[in-house]
């Protein structure tokens, strides 16, 4: 297979992201679960089936555009629903059910890098890998990318991002209900985030001055607890 081949360049970069993301949101499900709210579950959304996930336009065309663009990659599924009064202690429990996606995303891209070291020290430094390994490792490498930035992402504290509610478990009632307020204007402040503030002042982009730093730390930390350079 050709990596230029733009068949190949969307299913290695659309496959690892339709599997972080569904991950993802089950983590939220499945953690919710465990604190009392069995909302996700009752509506059959604690499955790993991408079906049950996919968002025709966050899962699919968004990402496809962006591989053959070459822009990075990034997408969202169907947020699996909790009922924040259903969990047992809603304040803090909320924010471990917040974490739980940004936290699997994490520890994904740990083993993406793990089975990538794997398949290195089998085939050895510097292997020359062939069609079926090649896509396999390409795979597994932009899964690392994808989870990562997922994580990082998705913990910016601004609404919807996971990162808000974790916001407003730490601030104090009075304060996180005035933060609360600002999520259904969610949608507006994340096109103004990603798109509009970059387009009127260049300078404010938020995903290369915020997000990839440490996107690029965390990735370069996990190459090197196995000690490779790719």
């Amino acid at each position: 297979m050709d990596d230029t081949n733009i068949i190949y360049t969307v299913a290695t970069w659309l496959i690892p992201l339709m599997l972080a993301i569904v991950f993802h949101e089950v983590a939220h499900g499945w953690v919710a679960r465990y604190f009392g709210d069995p909302t996700a579950a009752s509506l059959g959304r604690l499955t790993l089936n991408p079906i049950k996930h996919v968002d025709p336009i966050g899962t699919v065309a968004l990402p496809t555009l962006l591989a053959v663009t070459g822009a990075p990659i990034f997408g969202w599924a169907k947020p699996v629903p909790v009922v924040q009064s259903r969990l047992r202690n809603p304040r803090w429990h909320m924010m471990a059910v917040a974490f739980a996606g940004p936290g699997i995303n994490l520890i994904l891209g740990f083993f993406a890098v793990a089975a990538m070291a794997l398949m290195v020290n089998i085939m050895g430094e510097g292997a020359d890998f062939g069609t079926v390994s090649g896509f396999i490792f390409d795979n597994l490498r932009n899964f690392m990318i994808i989870n990562i930035f997922l994580a990082l992402f998705n913990l910016l504290p601004v609404p919807p991002f996971d990162g808000s509610h974790i916001v407003e478990g730490i601030l104090p009632p009075p304060l996180a209900e005035k933060y609360a307020s600002l999520r259904k204007y969610s949608l507006p402040i994340l096109l103004l985030l990603l798109l509009v503030l970059p387009m009127v002042f260049p300078e404010a982009r938020i995903i290369e001055r915020v997000i990839l730093p440490p996107v690029v730390f965390v990735i370069n930390f996990y190459l090197g607890i196995f000690g490779l350079n790719v």
